[in-house]
């Protein structure tokens, strides 16, 4: 493959991104208000997923190809990278402020199975056991989260009426079940590595749900109609993320193996920047748009998906289970539930993260970035480096916990 055409691969990627990190928050922010379920769970579930779908590709093909590292480093590399560099970026482009709901219960979530996803990796291995509690946990996780959120809404608003799936398919059960079709085709085709059969199945399904939603705005079903439409750009939304993150991966894969890259450091480094170039793209055009509660919610809610959902079904479907490298549990492992456990004092004071807040993440994410190229490059200093950010993270961490103590002091003396 030649420089031009490698660049014009990581250009149409990045358009691909943001083209479908736009559909995608437009249609999500729409069909919460439509459902009764609320823009933070939207984001946290259908958003978050979504934008995980690119790295449930590649691990569960990386994993079936022999390839643990890869399928293992993906993950871990981006629950680092979703945290560090996107809450980070977000933040200065807008200070983001944290749902009281994200900050009591889905981040003590993602800190809880993070200390799983270390134990369960202790012995060098994610087995098929493992694998099948991983994905149960998703399973259990995702249908709480949506039921607890359609009986808080249903409690607020009382007895108003909602749109539901059922009204619309009794409208039109036909362009439905096709769409459910295709869609079934697609996921599919996630499940088996069939990578193009899964982005038409999602661009075909966006494209049928888009053209009811016409069909019925002129038949005067306007409420209807609006949903298919929000729906078809969610579908067309993801599809076109995913083809914008394999052009990039592609094309920076492709350089960093010419450079002579371990694969656990190309997991943790390109693959992982490259899969998360969806919840990158997402939560930025999320903050842009004030969507605060979806540009948050997909970030954690990607970490919380990665670790059940990716890791488990690529255990699942992999023979023998996922190998793990000795590096991941000494140091990525434990740098990912640091960086977990920070979200905590950050998020509790004020429920706000500031600017420099989002500076501290992206540093972060530089020096482990630099500590992986040490190690990249057989780098004398590495083992001082990462003595060093071991211990800058214990600091840091005494400091956050400092500064929430303070800020509940205070907080206790304003209410007496």
């Amino acid at each position: 493959m030649d420089w031009f055409t490698i660049l014009l691969m990581l250009v149409t990627g990045l358009a691909l991104l943001v083209a479908g990190g736009e559909l995608l928050v437009r249609g999500a922010s729409s069909v919460a208000a439509a459902f009764g379920i609320s823009p933070l769970v939207i984001g946290l579930t259908v958003v978050a997923f979504g934008t995980s779908s690119p790295e449930l590709a590649v691990s569960i093909q990386a994993g079936l190809a022999g390839n643990p590292d890869i399928a293992v480093g993906n993950v871990v590399g981006s629950n680092i990278f979703n945290v560090l560099l996107i809450l980070g970026v977000c933040t200065l482009i807008l200070p983001l402020l944290v749902s009281r709901q994200l900050v009591r219960r889905e981040v003590p979530i993602m800190i809880g199975i993070s200390f799983l996803l270390l134990l369960l990796a202790f012995d060098g291995k994610i087995g098929l056991l493992d694998g099948l509690l991983l994905f149960a946990g998703i399973v259990g996780y995702t249908g709480w989260s949506v039921i607890a959120s359609r009986r808080e809404t249903a409690s607020a608003k009382g007895n108003e009426e909602s749109v539901t799936i059922d009204t619309i398919a009794a409208k039109s059960p036909l362009w439905l079940g096709g769409a459910m079709a295709v869609l079934a085709l697609a996921v599919a085709g996630f499940f088996f590595g069939w990578f193009n059969v899964a982005v038409v199945g999602l661009l075909a399904v966006g494209t049928v749900l888009f053209i009811a939603g016409s069909l019925f705005g002129k038949s005067g079903t306007t409420k209807g109609g609006d949903i298919a439409h929000q729906v078809g750009f969610i579908t067309v939304g993801l599809g076109t993320l995913m083809l914008g993150a394999d052009y990039l991966i592609d094309s920076s894969t492709t350089i960093a193996r010419s450079l002579g890259v371990s694969n656990l450091i190309i997991g943790l480094t390109i693959v992982a920047a490259g899969t998360s170039l969806p919840e990158l793209a997402t939560s930025i055009i999320a903050t842009i748009r004030k969507e605060r509660d979806i540009a948050i919610g997909n970030i954690v809610g990607s970490n919380i998906f990665n670790i059940l959902g990716i890791l488990g079904l690529s255990a699942i479907v992999t023979p023998g289970g996922l190998n793990v490298n000795p590096q991941v549990i000494s140091f990525d492992l434990p740098i990912m539930i640091a960086v977990a456990v920070a979200c905590l004092p950050i998020f509790f004071t004020g429920f706000t993260i500031a600017r420099w807040e989002g500076v501290f993440f992206l540093g972060s994410y530089v020096a482990y970035t630099a500590f992986l190229i040490l190690v990249a490059t057989n780098n004398p200093a590495r083992e001082t480096f990462q003595n060093t950010m071991l211990l800058v993270l214990s600091v840091v961490a005494v400091a956050l916990l400092w500064t929430s103590v303070q800020f509940f002091r205070n907080t206790a003396k304003l209410t007496l």
